[in-house]
């Protein structure tokens, strides 16, 4: 089976269409599948439902989206680094379903592992929980969570075999392994692409079952917060 593609546009060719739902990794500017993100852009697919820790920022990332009017609702945990998406959600443009960060995670980990619904006790007492099944287990409440299910996942890893089995590069690893797995279809992008039997087996971080499709790319690695303090 063919999984290596020449450019983000090839492989996302066929799979979008209006209204789809979408899980992005990446945390801040951290990992994200910043190539894909951009062919999603040019491809004008719109009323996305977006999962994502985050929604990029103003001009990058999955802000790109968010400029072009592309996306209707995000499922995320935080989004203040971003004002149009600010702007957007204060003008009732655009729908956002808060989730505590470790909740949105497992949601996609369980939709990737067939799990349908998990009990959690983060966010029992709070808006969170407003509309969600309650029920006691020794004597405490927790919450009902659903699984995600997205119609695509786009993730970024450093290193990726043709077969699919990927490595994450310390914290860029964040969301893309659960993102991953929770769509009916996963397209990568990777700094690397290398031969069948190159990678360790012990250092894959995600196996390539969960891999449709794969590309090869140059990525801006922007930061996202620059700090600094004056020179001694």
């Amino acid at each position: 089976m063919k999984k290596v593609y020449g450019s983000a546009a090839e492989a996302l060719d066929g799979l979008l269409f209006d209204g789809m739902t979408i899980a992005a990794g990446g945390f801040g500017l951290c990992g994200i599948p910043e190539l894909l993100i951009a062919a999603l852009r040019e491809a004008g697919t719109k009323d996305l439902t977006v999962a994502s820790n985050n929604a990029g920022v103003d001009g990058f990332g999955l802000g790109l989206l968010l400029e072009s009017r592309q996306v209707k609702k995000m499922m995320s945990s935080y989004v203040g680094e971003n004002k149009e998406f600010m702007r957007q959600y204060l003008g009732g443009e655009l729908e956002l379903e808060f989730n505590p960060q470790g909740t949105l995670a497992e949601r996609m980990r369980a939709g990737g592992a067939g799990i349908p619904g998990f009990y959690t006790k983060t966010g029992v007492g709070t808006r969170i929980a407003e509309g969600k099944e309650v029920k006691q287990f020794d004597g405490e409440d927790y919450i009902l969570e659903r699984g995600i299910v997205a119609d695509l996942s786009i993730v970024k890893a450093w290193k990726a075999d043709t077969t699919g089995n990927c490595i994450f590069r310390k914290t860029a690893r964040n969301f893309n392994p659960p993102a991953a797995m929770c769509g009916k279809v996963c397209v990568m992008e990777v700094e690397e692409i290398v031969e069948p039997g190159t990678l360790d087996p012990d250092h894959v971080h995600l196996p390539g079952i969960y891999v449709h499709r794969l590309i090869q790319g140059a990525h801006e690695k922007r930061i996202e917060q620059r700090t600094t303090r004056p020179a001694a």
